[in-house]
């Protein structure tokens, strides 16, 4: 048996850290950029993740079990994305998102590390440039070549099966260090028109939306389970070569935090004058730095704690 196989808990220390991993993993599907498991990697927590959700159907209990901290966290992590950081994102988008992005890079020498010393091949260097440009054309189509966002108010057939496929994609920018389930959303122009859909009054006015919403769960379901057992044996195979895709992938990422539709009209309102540029800026800078810090930091206080 592998070491990531052996999931029960041993301290509470373990079950706080994985509470805090699933935190994040709830915040990512709302703020752009944040990756789940690039948290899940600090905390040796990654490989553990992927096997517990890739094989929950075959070993239920203590896959469940292992899970259950995670899964809270990320309801809490999804509740305070929706209810309080997309409110701070509309009144400074600009220093809410370089703060998270203070955080990435200050969390990025977590991947990083799995190649170091790494000999650089070819092949290995185009896995990094693969990697590396995913995210930044999915920022480049979600601003300049998706016509807007999209709408529900003439649902059909197609949109479901459709919503299934975006639910799988959803779930392998969970399991995917530097993939964003936000930026995917945008890119097919239906973040910003499912925020919208979460309440009751539209829900009672678009009843046929409940069945996107299951669409897009069962596409989730299916895709974490099915691309963590894939994920796992890609890692047992080549791990050193698949991480060289995934650091480009977690560069890419924190790049597109600052490229996407959301932050490019805070650029757009700058030069407008509809919006305080210096105060945003400035708060940015100051946030940035802090992020950067304290994601170092909290990133030594692990290796020490090894």
């Amino acid at each position: 048996m592998t070491e990531y196989e052996t999931l029960e808990y041993q301290d509470s220390k373990e079950i706080i850290n994985s509470t805090i991993l699933g935190f994040f993993i709830g915040l990512a599907v709302i703020v752009p950029g944040i990756s789940g498991s690039t948290i899940a990697i600090i905390f040796k927590l990654y490989d553990k993740l992927l096997y517990a959700i890739g094989n929950i159907l075959k070993k239920f209990k203590l896959c469940f079990i292992f899970l259950i901290p995670i899964v809270l966290g990320a309801f809490l992590g999804f509740g305070l994305g929706f209810f309080a950081i997309q409110k701070l994102l509309t009144i400074f988008p600009f220093a809410i998102t370089a703060f998270f992005g203070g955080l990435m890079i200050g969390a990025f020498p977590a991947i990083s590390d799995e190649i170091k010393d790494d000999k650089i091949t070819l092949s290995k260097a185009l896995l990094f440039l693969l990697g590396l440009g995913i995210p930044l054309t999915i920022s480049v189509v979600s601003t300049f070549i998706q016509g807007g966002n999209q709408s529900f108010e003439d649902i059909q057939f197609y949109h479901y099966l459709l919503f299934l496929v975006i639910g799988y994609v959803i779930a392998i920018t969970q399991i995917v260090p530097g993939l964003s389930a936000t930026a995917i959303l945008m890119a097919f122009g239906y973040f910003r028109p499912l925020i919208e859909s979460v309440s009751i009054s539209y829900i009672a006015a678009n009843p046929t939306i409940i069945g996107i919403y299951i669409s897009l769960i069962i596409g989730f379901i299916i895709g974490m389970i099915s691309f963590s057992s894939f994920l796992t044996k890609v890692f047992n195979k080549n791990r050193k070569l698949a991480f060289f895709m995934i650091v480009g992938l977690s560069l890419g990422s924190i790049l597109s935090m600052f490229f996407n539709p959301d932050i490019y009209e805070t650029y757009q309102s700058w030069i407008h004058g509809n919006m305080s540029f210096g105060l945003d800026l400035g708060f940015g800078i100051l946030l940035f730095i802090i992020g950067i810090l304290l994601a170092a930091s909290f990133l030594k206080y692990e290796k020490r704690q090894k």
